[in-house]
């Protein structure tokens, strides 16, 4: 497969361009895997090749698996590249942490006229480290939002912990409970103790063209579908000119991908690997299963009707 690499240092935001061989005027910025470059991120494109799309993905540098202090401009560099492409059409998809990366970058640049989200929060995040600190896996960065525009931090909610009690508090919610990391206590003593301020929100009603926001009511890292509700509110209270699809699923897990993009990624055993991954996977395969091939239909035809 055909590929061109970019270089934050030179060329603006760090990505990969993987042009479809045939025609079309259609390219999603896919963040999809921990780097641009990596086997899920390959697979991804592979998938939207497959769906008429190119595929340009990106990530915050590689193998760098925190978030904290991104730069919107990158996306700015990155619009201007698929344009000079010829590429008329400009979609995004993001999932977990670049789920929300994806719903700011379009509040910001309404060249992006597809937003697919999956897992979801409707407010920015502050930034995150997975360099192994202390013998920590993840901890939060020292008062650093996760995105930056113009040079200064956007607004965020602050995490309930700090380190090294962060990842503390992650593991004793983990442990014995079938999952293999349980975090949604720690965004809700989060909330709990900071209420989201106005300006901590992500701004959807400033997005452009067609939303399709996605999640499962069984997701243990967040909770995404009470962000999702909130979203849908926002955008029912507020003057907004995109269109917008909200899909909150009982079973799902925190991974809400299209069953064939998942079978791509995962050719043998996907299902067993996230039965391992979460509990509730496991007491609900079949459910899993249905939901991720309903949402595979959804999304197969958002792109085809964009």
């Amino acid at each position: 497969m055909k590929t061109q690499r970019f270089e934050a240092e030179t060329n603006g935001f760090h990505g990969v361009w993987y042009p479809l061989e045939k025609q079309s005027d259609k390219a999603i910025i896919a963040m999809l895997g921990d780097s641009s470059d990596d086997y899920l991120a390959k697979t991804g494109a592979k998938w939207l090749h497959e769906q008429g799309c190119h595929a340009l993905t990106m990530s915050p540098a590689k193998k760098d698996y925190g978030h904290h202090s991104y730069p919107l401009e990158r996306f700015e560099k990155a619009i201007a590249f698929l344009h000079s492409q010829g590429i008329k059409k400009i979609g995004i998809v993001g999932a977990s942490t670049t789920g929300m990366l994806s719903l700011v970058a379009t509040s910001y640049f309404p060249d992006i006229t597809l937003t697919i989200a999956l897992s979801p929060s409707d407010f920015v995040m502050e930034g995150f480290y997975q360099d192994g600190k202390d013998g920590a896996h993840e901890r939060p960065g020292d008062n650093e939002s996760s995105l930056t525009y113009k040079g200064k931090p956007l607004p965020y909610l602050p995490y309930a912990y700090r380190h090294p009690e962060y990842w503390q508090k992650i593991q004793e919610a983990t442990k014995g409970s079938g999952d293999f990391i349980r975090s949604i206590e720690l965004f809700d003593e989060s909330e709990r103790r900071h209420p989201i301020k106005e300006e901590e929100f992500i701004k959807v009603e400033n997005i452009k063209g067609h939303i399709l926001f996605i999640g499962a009511k069984d997701d243990v890292l967040w909770d995404t579908c009470r962000y999702i509700r909130r979203m849908e509110e926002r955008l029912q209270k507020l003057p907004h000119e995109c269109t917008y699809e909200a899909l909150c699923y009982e079973h799902g897990t925190h991974f809400v991908f299209p069953q064939s993009m998942l079978e791509k990624m995962l050719p043998i055993g996907s299902a067993l690997l996230i039965s391992l991954m979460f509990k509730d996977a496991k007491q609900y395969k079949k459910e899993c299963l249905q939901t991720r091939i309903d949402i595979d239909k959804h999304i197969k035809e958002t792109l085809r009707n964009w």
